[in-house]
């Protein structure tokens, strides 16, 4: 097998959270062009990720799944379903997720428990519920999206840095008890990146300056730029790596 074979996808069947727009949507959609079917979930519709995969020739459905209501027995049935409807689950993207800023003297307990139950709560579910199907065939990948703030404090963000940093956590504890059952834990730590829920701070001219000054390679993140890493982790590429998290952010940690 050549090098570049490693990263082909063929035959492999992903699951991705968060597949609507936006980094989850981009994720969905390289899984897709190496050549895995893929199962788009998230609250709102898919149609034009899942438009998408199909282009490409691959098989996409639509999971539709409230996380800020998940339970293990709900991720079970999620997981069963996709594999009665595409006959396995290869790889498992936790890419869902809520951001809600405030001031960490004014964040709301409704807010905080929103943000532990789809950043924590849902994705520990899911993933526990995605291991164990993977442990009966030996293998899998299950690739977790956490943040810049996985590593800092941030401005604002207290209670989102604290479930990023979970995820971050998450991704090591199972990682290590994964790692002898077949599956790979990893994690992608996003830097800034224009999307949906940062629109905002796009549009403060002084604000979203602030951010990019701070950006060693000058730009902003977009989307597709997570396609490649996400392949990578996916891939018999990655088999040897357990427990990491990997920061694409434009080298924003490092200033």
């Amino acid at each position: 097998m050549s090098v570049l074979d490693q990263y082909r996808l063929d035959g492999k069947t992903a699951l991705v959270t968060g597949a609507t727009r936006g980094i989850g949507s981009a994720l969905a959609i390289a899984l897709a062009e190496a050549g895995a079917d893929v199962a788009c979930v998230d609250i709102l519709d898919c149609d034009n990720t899942c438009k998408q995969i199909e282009a490409l020739g691959r098989k996409a459905i639509y999971q539709y799944a409230d996380l800020s209501q998940a339970t293990r027995t709900g991720m079970d049935t999620l997981i069963d379903s996709v594999i009665q409807k595409l006959g396995r689950l290869d790889i498992l993207v936790n890419c869902a997720g809520v951001v809600l800023p405030d001031p960490v003297l004014e964040i709301s307990e409704l807010n905080w428990d929103l943000e532990v139950q789809i950043n924590m709560k849902a994705l520990f579910l899911l993933s526990q519920a995605g291991a164990s199907r993977m442990a009966e065939s030996g293998s899998g990948k299950i690739i977790n999206i956490a943040s810049a703030w996985s590593f800092q404090g941030g401005e604002f963000v207290a209670s989102y840095a604290g479930t990023k940093h979970a995820v971050a956590g998450y991704t090591r504890a199972f990682a290590f008890e994964c790692a002898p059952l077949g599956i790979n834990v990893n994690a992608i730590a996003p830097g800034w990146t224009s999307t949906a829920t940062t629109t905002d701070i796009e549009k403060d001219s002084a604000l979203y300056q602030s951010k990019l000054e701070r950006i060693p390679a000058g730009r902003w993140a977009k989307p597709d730029d997570y396609k490649g890493l996400v392949v990578f982790l996916a891939s018999d590429a990655s088999e040897y790596m357990h427990g990491t998290v990997v920061a694409m952010d434009g080298g924003w940690l490092i200033h």
